[in-house]
Order: structure tokens, then sequence, then C-alpha cells
């Protein structure tokens, strides 16, 4: 606990030291050094806030332990000075977890749009029609959001649904929630094609990644083999009457990209890229960590009902996130786009495990 505040009494010395400078810098001749120090004291400001209401509640619970050390005080006011200061323990506590949240490293892609994955794996054509059910729930939430959504690629299935659907979501802060669904999910429920009543359980798996821009990845075309094919599906009279979908293969990484919900070539060549820009990223990354070597089993395993996520039981109207142990008997409200029934308390449990592991040492 020690290096915590000695790192705090230095950041309160660092941002008045910049206010300092700003003050007395002259702005059209050191524009760019303004700029920097006011992003320096815009990142430090809400941690110096919580710092000095810390203190203030600190310096409030000495007085009370001193004002219970007259002899001739009341009982009942010292009663009242014992839960005064409950109180104020209890504030100082949640104010310095949500330092510790404010200290935390942040992520670099928390910011950024996300392209998303949903495809049917194990339950067949049951699978396919939960994806679609998946995708909706997505959709959903980003309206509530305020997020845009743009289709990618969709794969329709034989009874309705989806094999395969990738789209892209646009808005404030998507990765830093989307994040949180990305890997199996699994229904419970009976299907549609069962005759008997009988409950089965189908998964689907959800990859998510942030979107990268050009400027990020460097791609060399040489590495390319670009394929064109007739769209299939929904998407007006150019369908299956001109090549304007595109399939993009990266040689090295054999991963495969495709687009071919733009009626022109350029457009889906374009979104295509994208995509393979986000995977690559995702894909070098892995390899550095040596952990895995291959995207899709990085961000969403192997779609088995042993490495879900969530389940969907459909008789009981409930849900349960495995991760976190929690189960609401509101699947409805969930699958309404009500995500962040969940999401709200992932990220404490991430944020909780975060501050384990960077102020493990403060214990």
């Amino acid at each position: 606990m020690k290096n915590l505040f000695s790192n705090l009494k230095n950041l309160k010395k660092e941002i008045e030291n910049l206010r300092t400078i700003n003050l007395n810098l002259n702005v059209s001749k050191n524009h760019n050094q303004f700029k920097k120090n006011n992003q320096r004291i815009n990142f430090l400001n809400p941690i110096i806030t919580k710092y000095e209401q810390y203190l203030e509640i600190e310096n409030q619970i000495k007085k009370n332990n001193q004002a219970k050390l007259d002899q001739g005080l009341d009982p009942e006011f010292k009663k009242l000075i014992n839960d005064e200061n409950k109180e104020l323990n209890l504030k100082l506590n949640q104010i310095l977890k949500e330092i510790k949240v404010l200290l935390i490293p942040q992520n670099k892609d928390d910011k950024k749009n996300v392209i998303v994955e949903i495809r049917g794996a194990v339950g067949g054509e049951e699978a396919n029609l939960f994806v679609q059910d998946l995708f909706k729930m997505y959709f959903k939430y980003c309206e509530k959001k305020n997020w845009k959504v743009k289709l990618i690629d969709v794969v329709e299935s034989i009874q309705g649904g989806f094999s395969y659907i990738s789209f892209l979501v646009s808005g404030k802060n998507v990765y830093e929630n989307i994040k949180f669904e990305a890997g199996a999910h699994r229904v419970q429920r009976v299907p549609k094609t069962e005759a008997k009543g009988r409950v089965h359980t189908s998964v689907a798996t959800v990859a998510v990644l942030p979107k990268v821009e050009a400027i990020e990845l460097n791609i060399n075309y040489k590495d390319l083999k670009i394929d064109t094919f007739h769209a299939s599906g929904a998407g007006g009279q150019h369908v299956n009457t001109t090549d304007s979908a595109v399939r993009i293969t990266h040689l090295p990484s054999n991963i495969v990209v495709s687009s071919q919900q733009e009626r022109s070539q350029h457009e889906n060549k374009e979104k295509a890229l994208m995509v393979l820009r986000s995977k690559l990223l995702k894909f070098e990354q892995a390899k550095q960590q040596k952990n895995i070597s291959d995207l899709r089993k990085s961000a969403i395993k192997k779609g088995q009902r042993s490495d879900k996520i969530r389940t969907y039981n459909f008789a009981q109207n409930r849900v349960t996130d495995h991760r976190i142990n929690l189960t609401l008997k509101q699947l409805n409200q969930v699958l309404g786009g009500n995500l962040d029934l969940l999401i709200t308390q992932l990220k404490e449990d991430h944020q909780l495990k975060m501050i384990n592991l960077f102020f493990n040492d403060e214990k």
C-alpha cells in the first residue's frame, strides 16, 4: 500500500507541475508541447481528484478518532462517531478501488470499432438458427447503444438461419464492451425441427476482432490471392448476375476472408481487407505470445460444448454466464438486447482481476 500512495503523491506533484508549465507556456510557439501536457493532465485529473477525496475522508477519520479521546465525551456521541467512521471507511475502500481501476493500464483497443463473426458449430441447422438469434440480440444491443451495424458477409442456411455472419460495429468504446462476447455460446431448447418435443443442445461461436486501420498494419499485396464470385442471398437484382463478391486469401497465414454485401467489387474488396487486417494483427499477436498459432482458436476455441462461456436455456427463461457464475431468469430481456445485464458484471469482474494482477504486491 505504501508504494501505491507514494506513486499517488508523485502523480499529484506531476499534475501540479504540468499545470504550472502550461500556464507559463507560449501556446502559439509550443502548441504540440501544450497539447501533450494537456493530454497527460486529462489522464491524471480523475486519479488525483479521487486521491484528494481519499485524503479528505482520511483526515476526517483522524479528527473523529482524536475527538473520541476526550474523557468527558458523552457515550452516545462516541457511538455516533463510531458509526460515522464505519461509513467513512466504506467510502475509503470504494475510492481506493476506483483509484486502482483508473491506474490500470488501458487496453489500447477498447475505444476501437469491432468486427464480429458468428458461426454455427455443434448442432447442425439448430446451431445455424441460433446464429440468427445471436445476431438479432447483438443488433438490438447496438441499437440501444446508438452504435452502427454494417454487414460484411452472410452465408444463409437451409432452414432460414445463418451458418456464418460477419458484421462491423461502429460507435463509442465498442470493443470495451463487445470483447466479452467472444467464445462459445450454448443454447438448450426444443428445435423447430424436433417432432417429439425433446430439448437439444447446440453451440454457436462468436469471434470479436478490434478493427485495424490501414496505417496500423502494412499488408504486402504480393501475399494475397484475390478471387471474385457471384454474390448469394439477400442483396438485390445484382445477386448471381455479376462477380461483385470478393474472397481474399493471405497465403503466408492461410487466413481467408470474404465480403459480398456491397454492390460493387471495389467496396467488397475494401471490406474484406478491413477484416483481413484485424485477423492478421490478432494472428501476429498470438504468434508473439506463443500460446496459440491459429486465429480462430484464439477467438472462439473449438466450438465444443465444453468451451462454453454462456448458456441460453429457453424452457427456464434462463441465461448463465459461466465465467462469473451468474444466472439470470431474464433470457427474454437478454435476447431483446439488454446485454448490459451481463456485460456490466463481466466488466466489474475483469476490473477486480486486473486490480489483483497489478496491485497484488500492495497487500
